[in-house]
């Protein structure tokens, strides 16, 4: 944003040039709020692009499957008929043709069927022979009716479509199967057919709908419909209107978006089943205001919190640009007024991340060169000296480690005189858990891999060395005590005892538990068996010294040695350090 300084005194440069018309602050203000708002809007827009698309893809797929499913249940509703029929027509009343008997066995197998209006046997020509209904013999025909010629013709089973029955009166569809006397495979001898109650079609035909607010629609060979939901009392019997039959055709398999028979605008899929059901039509329609429904109510909260956000944010850019741009702005006309008056110690006092301010620290540094130098040398010497004192620290801590190691090494030295194997063999295992502890920077290392440090040499398969515990983290004054310790009692067992044999075993179990003070202690137990047999030492060994000296002068902990028959038993109570304990909870 450019900015006009005004002088008391202006220069003839100045005011000879012409003054460019501006846009007022409040004018750029709302310029830059509406700029903001622009990604917003952006977003906004994507969002709901993205989201119509998923969601009308996912619709699209749904309709399609609802309407697979409904004709898959019209399919089953035909097979189930189809095999009734099958049954009905092998019985001896319906082969025999008589009236009396054949009525009462239809009444029977109707009244195990609810859906089922009427269940009837006509000649070839037609004429009624029984039904359930009880209607005397030749009181109606079916002759007209197209399933009866398809039945005869196809010397089988055939589906009619939307008929009103001659003696039920009320809206069905036909199922009809021919029927041929006894074993014989010559010319149908009549025609068994049930009529479906139009209104149980359109109830079972509903379950296969997935969403709310869906509509079914069936129509037979001749475009009536034969089911319906909602409206099915209004519709059923009616033929589609011709533009609707046009743009289903036009449709065939795939999805569109169009208004239903309702008038709503609905997502509608087409099935077309096959078989005895070919020419039926089902037509399932998803509403398409509902399936939006979700979407279009986040979009009008996303369009009402942007415009309260852009509301908000005009009136706080408004407020914001009077203390926020004007201020300053005075600031830096008054500083440039004294530094033109010759006060060069005056300031802008601008510090921030703001331009204002960046300008105004900008045009202070000019005037306090020394000043900032001063403070940025005194700053880095109190950097040197932090840097000074923690590299003494570090090298204090060094000394400490160094001289605790050398110490080690000098008694290892001390107490294996005359024999440099022991010596080298001790300070290798020192060298061991010094490796542990630098690769995890001398903050501890874990007891498993300090046990395992010592005892992998020796592990042949199978179950000869077992170790048994939870996870245990171990500060290097433990690791460094209880390395020393295990790598006595390892080689001993490698020498003398369980791992000098194949038959030897070495189990080492372990466990935290809370001692009297509520400190917790690693509790330790070393046990051989399976080697040669023991027999009590009759002085004690620099080995055992120093088993027995590392834990209890370096860990205040306790030893237990005993040397059984059967083989060594050691056991080890120490405290941990609080912090770098057990990472479980005490076990015992």
């Amino acid at each position: 944003m450019p900015l006009r300084f005004r002088f008391r005194t202006p220069l003839p440069l100045l005011r000879s040039r012409p003054r460019s018309p501006t846009l007022s602050l409040t004018t750029r203000i709302l310029l830059l709020v509406l700029l903001a708002l622009a990604p917003a809007l952006a977003i906004q827009g994507y969002n709901e692009v993205a989201l119509r698309a998923s969601r009308d893809a996912a619709v699209r797929a749904d309709a399609r499957a609802t309407a697979r499913d409904v004709a898959e249940d019209f399919a089953q509703v035909s097979d189930r008929m189809q095999q009734a029929l099958d049954l009905i027509s092998g019985d001896a009343t319906v082969q025999a043709r008589e009236p009396a008997a054949c009525t009462a066995y239809l009444r029977r197998a109707a009244a195990r069927l609810p859906h089922v209006l009427l269940i009837a046997l006509t000649d070839p020509e037609g004429a009624v022979i029984c039904d359930s209904a009880g209607a005397p013999a030749g009181s109606y025909s079916s002759r007209g009716r197209a399933y009866h010629r398809r039945a005869l013709e196809r010397g089988g089973y055939a589906v009619g479509g939307y008929a009103v029955g001659f003696q039920t009166r009320r809206p069905s569809i036909h199922f009809a199967r021919a029927v041929h006397a006894g074993d014989s495979g010559g010319a149908p001898a009549g025609v068994l057919l049930a009529a479906v109650d139009l209104d149980w079609l359109s109830d079972h035909l509903e379950q296969a709908l997935h969403q709310a607010e869906t509509a079914i629609t069936v129509t037979d060979r001749d475009g009536l419909i034969i089911a319906r939901r909602p409206d099915e009392a209004a519709w059923i019997g009616r033929p589609i209107p011709p533009d609707r039959v046009a743009m289903l055709e036009a449709q065939g398999s795939d999805v569109r978006v169009a208004a239903g028979l309702d008038g709503r605008q609905r997502i509608i899929a087409t099935a077309m089943p096959d078989g005895p059901l070919a020419g039926v039509r089902v037509v399932v329609g998803r509403d398409h205001a509902t399936a939006f429904a979700d979407i279009d109510a986040a979009t009008r909260r996303g369009l009402v919190l942007i415009a309260l956000g852009a509301a908000l944010a005009l009136a706080a850019a408004l407020v914001a640009g009077r203390v926020f741009i004007r201020r300053p702005v005075e600031r830096l006309l008054r500083t440039a007024a004294a530094w033109q008056a010759g006060d060069l110690a005056a300031r802008t006092g601008l510090h921030g991340a703001a331009e204002f301010d960046r300008l105004g620290s900008k045009l202070d540094a000019m005037a306090a060169t020394l000043q900032r130098s001063t403070a940025e040398l005194r700053a880095e010497i109190q950097r040197g000296r932090a840097l000074q004192a923690q590299q003494g620290t570090m090298l204090h801590e060094l000394n400490h480690r160094v001289k605790n190691t050398l110490a080690t090494v000098q008694a290892l030295a001390r107490q294996s005189r005359g024999s440099a194997e022991v010596l080298e063999a001790r300070i290798l295992a020192l060298s061991k858990t010094h490796d542990l502890l630098t690769r995890e920077d001398w903050s501890g290392a874990p007891l498993r891999e300090v046990l395992e440090s010592e005892l992998g040499p020796y592990r042949t398969g199978g179950d000869q060395i077992r170790l048994d515990g939870p996870d245990v983290s171990l500060s290097p004054r433990e690791v460094l005590a209880l390395g020393l310790t295990v790598h006595e009692l390892t080689t001993n067992a490698a020498k003398y005892g369980a791992l000098s044999v194949r038959e030897g075993r070495v189990r080492v179990a372990w466990s935290v538990a809370a001692g009297a003070a509520g400190e917790r202690r690693l509790r330790l137990s070393w046990e051989e068996r399976g080697g040669p047999p023991v027999r009590a030492p009759t002085r004690v060994g620099f080995g055992t010294r120093l088993i027995a000296g590392g834990v209890r002068r370096e860990l205040a902990g306790t030893v237990d040695l005993a040397f059984e028959a059967e083989g060594l038993r050691c056991r080890l109570d120490v405290p941990l350090d609080p912090g770098l304990g057990a990472m479980l909870a005490p076990t015992g």
